[in-house]
């Protein structure tokens, strides 16, 4: 991860105060304007008609997840919850919040997790897909979500541990699963420990005006911080947004359709990632009809990037290996992006995690990548990869076709703009 100190200054610092008593303000929904790229359908939530407010012990360290939990169900089917601003809330308690309908949450507070890592490894929610776990389970149907308060992880206490044990489970910040309707927006994400979100088995969810950010202070990096991974999902909007991490500004992981990702400004990451798929034998995983638009990718490894696991087994590292899978990758474009200071412009991959290009070649890929766009990219790469600017590596013709490049104005350092 490398971001510079000028664009760091961009990094939100929030500072809360403590108050002797919540205030009862009830923050407007926001108007959600999803452009310039319509969404693949519209969203439709009607307003709600009862307000609750979330009592807190504002004293940084008693757990508030039980009066969280009882205004969520006195407002579920059509109420409002606030979560009071310049007020800490404090969730040292796996949430399942599967169970809400037509909800607003507004959160104007402050949103702690807990630094209890044995509490979060035995109790936070298994998601199945590459070990996820997440502090909380928010779904249901017709939820909104915003405020402009922020949730903290606590993530430093994580960094720490994984620098000791790459086994451990690292709970991700925001997890929305199985949300059918909805939108997350105008929300502060702080030190995940993993990454920032995870879309599972969800559809029709707007992602808006979110601001990412949370490196490490010590000398263990913040890592596997993605801002957003999709899986199973669809009719997914991701857009207005801010991302500073050490990982995929969003990476959309397998049976992810029909998503947009329009209007983001990435700082520090691996790039606006299809994958990685194929990684399980037996597994099925089709990533199709995606619409990436106007990026600025800032300080990252790589900017628009596919990567595929090969025919045989790899491993990239300890906790990290795979490959034989079978699926599609179909019907993606990137259009619009500027790069600045990114290793590859263009990454696509179906060797991912081995680096014997032999038995890459003996092995091919199973799953097929065919009709990606790459257009109108601009700026200018790192000298890492120089004089390339682009690396496009197909295990096999018969699985690999049909990706085209329009208008690529990107130069390396020394000028040139050759592509691998």
């Amino acid at each position: 991860m490398r971001a510079s100190n000028f664009l760091l200054q961009f990094v939100s610092l929030v500072l809360v105060t403590s108050s002797p008593a919540p205030s009862n303000y009830r923050s407007s929904r926001p108007s959600l304007h999803v452009g310039p790229n319509k969404p693949w359908r519209e969203i439709v939530s009607p307003s709600r008609n009862k307000t609750c407010y979330v009592d807190s012990h504002n004293d940084y360290s008693t757990d508030d997840s039980p009066y969280i939990l009882d205004a969520l169900k006195d407002c579920n089917n059509g109420g409002h919850v606030v979560f009071a601003k310049d007020t800490r809330y404090t969730i040292g308690t796996a949430l399942d919040m599967t169970f809400l309908s037509h909800i607003d949450l507004d959160i104007q507070g402050y949103i702690q997790f807990t630094n209890d890592t044995d509490y979060w490894q035995a109790n936070s929610f298994k998601q199945i897909y590459q070990n996820a776990t997440t502090f909380f389970q928010l779904g249901g149907e017709d939820v909104n979500v915003y405020g402009g308060g922020t949730l903290d992880g606590n993530g430093q206490v994580w960094y720490d541990l994984y620098a000791e044990d790459i086994y451990i489970l690292r709970p991700i910040l925001f997890g929305t699963i199985g949300l059918k309707g909805g939108s997350i927006s105008d929300l502060k994400l702080r030190y995940s420990p993993q990454w920032y979100n995870f879309v599972a088995n969800s559809s029709d969810v707007v992602f808006s005006n979110i601001d990412i950010s949370g490196f490490s202070s010590s000398n263990n990096t913040a890592k596997n911080t993605d801002g957003w991974d999709t899986y199973r999902s669809s009719y997914i909007t991701i857009q207005n947004s801010t991302i500073n991490n050490g990982d995929d500004c969003v990476s959309f992981k397998p049976n992810t359709t029909e998503t947009l990702v329009q209007n983001l400004f990435c700082n520090g990451s691996h790039g606006i990632s299809v994958g990685s798929l194929g990684q399980y034998l037996g597994e099925v995983d089709n990533v199709e009809n995606l619409l990436i638009y106007n990026i600025s990718m800032n300080n990252a490894s790589d900017g628009a990037r596919i990567k595929v696991w090969p025919g045989v087994s790899s491993a990239l590292s300890g906790d990290l290996q795979g490959g034989g899978g079978t699926g599609i990758v179909k019907n993606v474009t990137y259009d619009t992006m500027n790069v600045n200071n990114v290793d590859w412009a263009i990454e696509v991959t179906q060797c991912y995690g081995q680096s014997n290009a032999t038995l890459c070649e003996e092995y091919p890929s199973s799953l097929e990548i065919t009709d990606i766009v790459f257009k109108n990219f601009y700026g200018k790469t790192s000298k890492k990869n120089s004089p390339r600017v682009g690396t496009i590596v197909c295990s096999s013709p018969s699985v690999c076709s049909d990706i085209t490049t329009e208008n690529i104005e990107v130069v390396s350092p020394s000028g040139t703009d050759e592509f691998v």
